[in-house]
This record gives C-alpha cells, structure tokens and sequence, in this order.
C-alpha cells in the first residue's frame, strides 16, 4: 500500500516546516509514503467561501485516481483513539488498497464534490486547529499507528 497526503497550501510557518521531512524519514521505513502540498489559490481575498471551496476542490479532484481511497480529515467526521486509526490502516492493508489518500482542506473546509468523492472522514478533534497545524498532526498520527502496529514503544497507553 502507498499512503498519500495531500494539503491544500503550502506550509507557512517555519517551525511546522521543520517538523514535516522528520516524519516522512521515519515513515518511509513502514510504508511507501508521499506528502503533497497543492498551491494555494491567488486572490481569494474578494471570492466567496463556496468558490474558494469549489476551485480548491477541482484541484484536489484533478490529481485523485479512480482507485483511490480517499479519507478527509473534517471536523464532522468520525472520532478515533490512536489505536483504532491504526486499526483502520491495518484493515486497509488487508483489504489489498493500492493507494490510500489522505486530505487536509484549506481554511473553509471541502467542496461538496470532494466530500462526494471520499469514502471516510475522520475527525481529529472536536477543537478547532488551522488547517497548517493540522498537517502536524496528520502525519504524527500516521507515524504512532505504524508504530502501534509494529509493538514499538513510542505509543503509550
């Protein structure tokens, strides 16, 4: 299985830049791993939400393929402990997924073709983070479900 992250925008802030390439270093040694940043869109100071949401969305779609799994992080979707998103890899290992992808919207969220497109949400709170702080915790959770899945003891429960 490859796993696949693609975040609207790209990583502004210097410290969360940092952290990012440590991470992909140590996930490539569970799994074939890509982190994607997509440009954001110019000019949005004046487009409304729902256009901005629908632009961003036909980016997202152009680079998806037909057999993609794809799982949105979305405040509305569904709540997991550690252990069990690793379990929902686990699962996708098994079920012989070629690529599984991982979203990060922008600022407002998805488009409603992009929710249409996903087969899971996930929520990773029910606080509110910006969609840059965000990807921190995308890739550290993907990080601590290889390790859980492997018995290493950098999860503690």
């Amino acid at each position: 299985m490859k796993i696949k992250v693609y975040c609207v925008g790209k990583t502004a802030h210097n410290a969360l830049q940092n952290w990012l390439p440590e991470y992909i270093k140590r996930l490539s040694h569970y799994v074939r791993f890509e982190w994607n940043e997509l440009p954001e869109l110019k000019n949005t100071k004046n487009l409304r939400q729902s256009a901005q949401n629908e632009a961003e969305g036909e980016r997202l779609l152009s680079v998806l393929e037909p057999s993609d799994v794809v799982v949105l992080f979305d405040e509305k979707g569904k709540s997991l402990r550690s252990k069990d998103f690793a379990e929902f890899l686990q699962k996708k290992m098994n079920a012989g997924t070629r690529n599984l992808v991982f979203i990060v919207g922008g600022p407002y969220g998805f488009s409603p073709a992009v929710y249409a497109r996903a087969q899971h949400k996930i929520s990773l709170s029910q606080m509110t983070f910006s969609h840059q702080m965000v990807r921190i915790f995308v890739i550290e959770q993907l990080y601590r479900a290889f390790s859980i899945l492997n018995n290493e003891p950098y999860h503690h429960e």
